[in-house]
Order: structure tokens, then sequence, then C-alpha cells
């Protein structure tokens, strides 16, 4: 059912990137592995290497997932807001164009979820 608002509707966002100290906030997902059934949000400074991205932030985080180990990333497939999209690991979050409030998913083709359990 449409809502029409008899007034106008005036918020301010409370998590600009200002709020961040630097930071830009990141929301990650990995395809497929619902032990992490969401995206993960984290703060990382758009002067962070994409690789020590993957190399810090999301090994200390998806690393207990018994398919961590196995991922080859040369054939990763990443999305970045829905669409098709190819990392520089060598590049920055910046260089990469990624801002505050991004999301990106990766999936690990041969890799499907927990012992299998393809979803």
């Amino acid at each position: 059912m449409a809502v029409t608002s008899i007034r106008p509707y005036l918020t301010t966002a409370k998590d600009t990137v200002d709020k961040y100290h630097g930071a830009q906030l990141l929301f990650v997902g990995w395809d497929k592995h619902l032990m992490f059934y969401s995206p993960l949000t984290l703060a990382v400074p758009p002067s962070m290497r994409f690789g020590d991205l993957v190399a810090g932030n999301l090994a200390g985080a998806f690393g207990p997932h018994p398919d961590w180990a196995k991922i080859d990333w040369s054939k990763a497939e990443w999305t970045k807001g829905g669409k098709p999209w190819v990392p520089d690991f060598d590049k920055t979050m910046a260089e990469n164009g990624l801002v505050h409030k991004d999301v990106i998913r990766f999936r690990t083709p041969g890799l499907e979820g927990l012992f299998g359990a393809n979803f």
C-alpha cells in the first residue's frame, strides 16, 4: 500500500562519513556461505590497500570458516552495488572506487558453503 506524507519528511543521517574519524563503512558479504548470513560492516580507511582488507579484516572475520583457506582469489567473483566488479588488490579502497557505505560481495566458485550446503 502506498503512503503519502502530509508533511515534509525531514531526517538527518546519523552515520555520515564524518563520524568515523577518517574511516568509511564498507559492507562485505560472502555469497553461499550462510555461516555469515548477512554482510559484515567494517570501518576502513580509504587509504587501505584492498589486499590488506582481504588478508587482514576479511581473514579475521571469515577465517574460521573451513572454506576460507581454500579460496583461490584469482577465481573469486566480485560485485559492487549488485554489478560485476573486479578489485585491484594492490590499489587502495579509494583507488578501487569504494566509498562510504558501499556494498561489495564475493563468490568463490567451487566452494559452496559449509560442507557443500549450497543455499
